[in-house]
């Protein structure tokens, strides 16, 4: 019976490892395959060679530091105020807070158009100008990624046992305990989010396009899919970024070394939370103005939309929303399958699992100019015309891009459940696959349910990923609401886009109340 459940787990991983090998592994091989002809090295050289191509990634990289320290500044002083004080509805204030990140990015880039650009009523020409520049990119990816930060920090100061704490505050002032020893006791998680901020941002291929800031990441997309056509060139475009990418997980794997996910960010364990007295009314004030701030963009939106008909959004809209759906849907089912597996070997440290994992991350942390310029690579040939002409390939492109979002869900929630059970029923004869569905699913319940609406979120807001590959006539929402933006009605792409923020605000109150029902 024991051989039997370890060829059943066995199984299980070889079906994980051959979809991440057909999501990740292929089309990075075979943009590797694009760039080793003669003709693509001698292209690689001369466009390697150019000061501009290296100028252009120092820019790319500068504006996704600079985010990364923005959404620091924002993410860490708030999720320290939600997590450990008294600061009054808070609790609502972390929902606003999260939801814009949750909204594809270049939707806020809209929303702040119509609020500062030129010819909107608060708007000016220096107003504008700000928008669009690096500095306008820089503050709209701040605000739509501090929740990152802000979620990560919460649940990590969450878990602190309060034993290692109790004592500093018999002695200590508040700020003293939270900067010598919370914050200390949290860096991983803070690190983590720096990493996974970083990553989106250096990734982010429709605000930068949107506010006219040339960008490395959009000019890989612009010779795929934009007016200065070059495969050859953005094949090798991607080169660097490759390699940044390989950076980016070496620093990953570092950061968590032999630390188990549920130690990154913590068990929810009961705490007393600190009074913030005289600071409450200043604290309140600047926490809320932020999420006003972040929310600003959307009301924005909601009001230009408002200037239209639903009809005529119905119309422009197509089958946009019910792709979306489709895709969304069956890639967050295959997501959180696979992290279902994936996770539970993660958390029990099971043989191949770290490298699967390490491999779904790349997937994660790599510019998705660059992934789907490896998808294009991969299957835009004829013998796989079934898959790369249908809405299979956007199935294909979106769980090898947030196949980590189940896995690493997945793996904090078995993390923090007992072996015991598992291992007993081991002993009494249930397979694997028995244990798998009647111990570790019941168990985790909650954490799965919570990696398939995180898939689905990240889905739902995918444009980068899917806009080099969408099948004509098929494209998801996100991407009809960006080709229409140039020359669509104005009040007709915010009433898209504002369709597109209810579907986000509908799948967020249905893990609002799963949450609720889950205490």
């Amino acid at each position: 019976m024991r051989r039997l459940g370890r060829r059943q787990e066995m199984i299980a991983l070889s079906i994980c490892a051959g979809a991440l090998a057909v999501a990740v592994a292929l089309p990075v091989a075979m943009l590797a395959v694009e760039t080793s002809s003669s003709d693509a090295l001698v292209a690689a050289g001369s466009t390697l060679a150019r000061p501009a191509t290296w100028r252009l990634l120092l820019v790319s990289l500068g504006l996704a530091s600079a985010t990364t320290v923005g959404a620091l500044l924002v993410g860490v002083p708030l999720g320290t105020l939600v997590a450990r004080t008294d600061l009054r509805g808070r609790h609502f204030l972390l929902w606003l807070h999260a939801f814009p990140f949750f909204v594809p990015p270049y939707l806020l880039a809209l929303g702040w158009f119509h609020l500062l650009g030129r010819a909107s009523p608060l708007g000016s020409a220096a107003s504008s100008e700000a928008l669009f520049s690096a500095a306008g990119v820089v503050g709209v990816l701040t605000l739509a990624y501090a929740p990152v930060v802000t979620g990560l920090v919460v649940m990590a100061l969450r878990g602190v046992d309060p034993a290692l704490e109790e004592p500093a505050r018999a002695v200590a002032p508040p700020g003293r305990v939270v900067l010598r020893i919370l914050l200390p006791l949290s860096w991983p998680a803070i690190a983590w989010s720096a990493l996974i901020v970083f990553a989106m941002a250096l990734s982010e291929t429709g605000v930068p396009l949107f506010l006219r800031v040339r960008t490395y990441p959009a000019a890989v997309f612009s010779r795929l899919g934009g007016f200065d056509y070059a495969p050859g060139e953005a094949f090798a475009l991607a080169l660097p970024l490759v390699c940044a990418a390989l950076l980016l997980l070496v620093v990953e794997r570092r950061l968590i070394g032999d630390r188990s996910f549920a130690s990154l960010v913590g068990r929810h364990v009961p705490q007393r939370p600190y009074a913030l007295g005289r600071w409450g009314g200043p604290a309140a004030i600047g926490s809320w103005a932020q999420v006003v701030l972040a929310l600003a963009p959307i009301a924005s939106l909601v009001a230009v939309a408002s200037r239209g008909t639903p009809a005529s959004t119905v119309g422009w809209m197509g089958m946009s929303l019910a792709t979306s759906a489709l895709v969304a849907v069956v890639s967050a089912t295959g997501i959180a399958a696979l992290g279902f597996v994936l996770g539970h070997a993660l958390a029990r440290r099971r043989t191949g699992a770290a490298a699967l994992d390490a491999l779904a991350m790349l997937a994660f942390v790599l510019p998705s100019a660059v992934l789907g310029a490896g998808i294009i690579a991969a299957w835009n040939r004829p013998e796989a015309r079934l898959v790369y002409g249908s809405v299979a390939i956007l199935v294909v492109g979106l769980v090898g891009r947030y196949a980590i979002v189940g896995a690493r869900t997945v793996a904090a929630s078995v993390s923090g459940t007992s072996t015991h059970i598992e291992e007993a029923a081991a002993v009494f004869g249930a397979s694997w696959l028995r244990r798998m569905l009647r111990i570790v699913l019941p168990t985790n319940a909650t954490g799965v349910a919570t990696a398939w609406l995180l898939a689905l979120l990240f889905c739902l807001r995918d444009l980068d990923t899917v806009i080099l590959f969408y099948p004509p006539g098929r494209e998801p929402l996100p991407v009809r609401i960006f080709t229409l933006e140039a020359n669509g009605p104005d009040a007709v792409v915010a009433g898209l886009a504002v369709v597109q923020i209810l579907a986000t605000a509908v799948v967020l109150a249905l893990g609002l109340l799963m949450v609720r029902r889950s205490r």
